[in-house]
């Protein structure tokens, strides 16, 4: 078996190693580490929570070892697509420098420039940021790019999904052509192979498992849901994960939920607090200092219930995560090897359960496909909201061509209405009755009765009261 002592790295990272209570690397470190610190290229393919960030920090940090920051010009660039996989990023760095006199910075949003600023002026060894922050502080003429010498790009294809790819084109650029670069990833799209064809010289392919595989010790579940209306189907996978969390009993220590859209992170959060569940939200639109605090709370255990988008899908380390739910089917299926990848780390045993209703058929389909295997299902439990019968969704359908399109609109707009759905009604009257039948007309006053039989008489457009002078006749002499 390997340990870290035969991977030739600084005694200095060994001791933090050592006291961090690690011993043997991880497969993708075993094989990732001696390429490193031969100076060599490495693309790295593994599934998450395999120890991908040790891999990349433990021989950056021994070959940073030998050599002083200077200001401005930082020594080494790690890229991370969201604010959380930075700050872990950071925190490895922390743990094993911690007897090296290497400096960092994170740069990330939702943070002060001039904090920033103050540590980059200082000169820093290790810069760690997302593409963003990191091309604002170089527009502002804050930052030089031109004395890196080993350059990261962590979750490469969430970089792809998340619209990076020209601004890490463009950084790339900005580094000198000597670096060493890393790129590490679950999954490689064609985007990603392309610029890795085009920055990389002759890299050391490392692939541990098969690209997108879940780890096996995931118990992974599929919990089919009743057909229900659009509306009614968010309600009922509230209720069915109410009961779901509150079966999973004393195994649940602490569990992650995903939604696709943070709209819905929100209220889920909201409806689980006024269920007595003990949750709380993290998603892209939350203050950073929030996130910072529900992260902590969540990594300390005072918070069981993590609600998340999928920017906590990637790099949240938190090893003792027990459960994950996806209360939504992600619609890209390697979001879905990422959410799972939160529970099961480092050889722990763990449960992702998700919940389905028939519309999300064609995004299980592309996640079988993915796997290359059928999701076990589980029994959905009692809910007290009835979905809809197919024979109800068919008559309620049925009977919607028969109401009257008049009674939608207002009263000028049925008249019109009227008169253009019938026109012969309009062109052939119906026939008038008697005088004498016409009851409503029986008390009016016999002299309007006989104005009215005798209209023509008279000028037209003068109603009943015509002037005497127009009733004169003239006759001439």
């Amino acid at each position: 078996m390997t340990l870290f002592s035969d991977l030739k790295l600084d005694p200095k990272v060994l001791k933090a190693i050592e006291e961090a209570g690690y011993t043997a690397p991880t497969p993708i470190q075993a094989q990732a580490i001696p390429h490193a610190l031969e100076g060599r290229d490495v693309l790295g393919i593994a599934q998450t929570g395999t120890g991908k960030t040790a891999s990349f920090t433990l021989p950056m940090i021994t070959r940073l070892g030998r050599g002083r920051a200077r200001a401005r010009m930082p020594r080494s660039l790690v890229l991370a697509p969201t604010r959380e996989l930075a700050a872990q990023v950071a925190e490895n760095f922390d743990t094993y420098a911690k007897y090296t006199r290497l400096t960092k910075a994170l740069l990330i949003g939702g943070v002060a420039f001039g904090e920033q600023d103050k540590l980059i002026d200082r000169g820093v060894d290790v810069l760690i940021a997302t593409p963003g922050r990191l091309l604002d502080h170089f527009e502002r003429g804050k930052l030089l790019l031109t004395g890196v010498e080993v350059m990261v790009v962590d979750e490469a294809d969430r970089m792809l999904d998340m619209g990076f790819i020209p601004d890490i084109e463009r950084i790339f650029n900005l580094t000198p052509f000597t670096r060493q670069t890393f790129f590490y990833s679950a999954t490689m799209a064609p985007e990603i192979e392309r610029i890795t064809n085009m920055f990389l010289a002759n890299p050391a392919r490392v692939e541990i498992a098969r690209q997108a595989t879940a780890s096996e010790t995931i118990a992974q579940e599929l919990i089919e849901l009743p057909a229900a209306k659009r509306d009614a189907a968010a309600k009922l996978k509230r209720e069915a994960l109410r009961k779901i969390i509150a079966a999973q009993g004393d195994s649940l220590e602490n569990a992650v939920i995903f939604c696709n859209r943070k709209v819905d992170v929100d209220v889920l959060a909201k409806s689980l607090a006024k269920h007595n569940f003990d949750a709380a939200p993290i998603h892209g639109d939350l203050d950073q200092s929030v996130r910072t605090r529900t992260l902590e709370k969540f990594r300390a255990g005072e918070l069981r219930l993590l609600i998340a988008s999928d920017v906590a899908a990637r790099g949240l380390d938190v090893p003792s995560v027990s459960h994950v739910f996806n209360f939504d089917l992600p619609s890209h299926p390697e979001d879905y090897v990422h959410r799972i990848g939160r529970t099961g780390r480092a050889g722990r045993s763990g449960k992702a359960i998700s919940l389905m209703v028939p519309a999300d058929q064609k995004y299980l389909d592309q996640i079988e496909a993915l796997l290359e295997k059928t999701l076990p299902r589980g029994e959905a439990p009692d809910l007290d909201v009835p979905a809809p019968r197919r024979s109800e969704a068919a008559t309620e359908s049925a009977e919607k061509p028969k109401r009257s399109r008049r009674s939608r609109k207002p009263a000028n707009d049925n008249v019109e209405a009227t008169e253009a759905a019938q026109p012969e009604a309009k062109a052939t009257p119906a026939p008038e009755q008697p005088r004498d039948d016409r009851k409503d007309r029986q008390d009016r006053p016999e002299r309007k009765r006989d104005r009215r039989d005798n209209r023509n008489d008279g000028p037209v457009g003068m109603g009943d009261h015509v002037p005497d002078f127009l009733l004169r006749e003239f006759r001439t002499a």
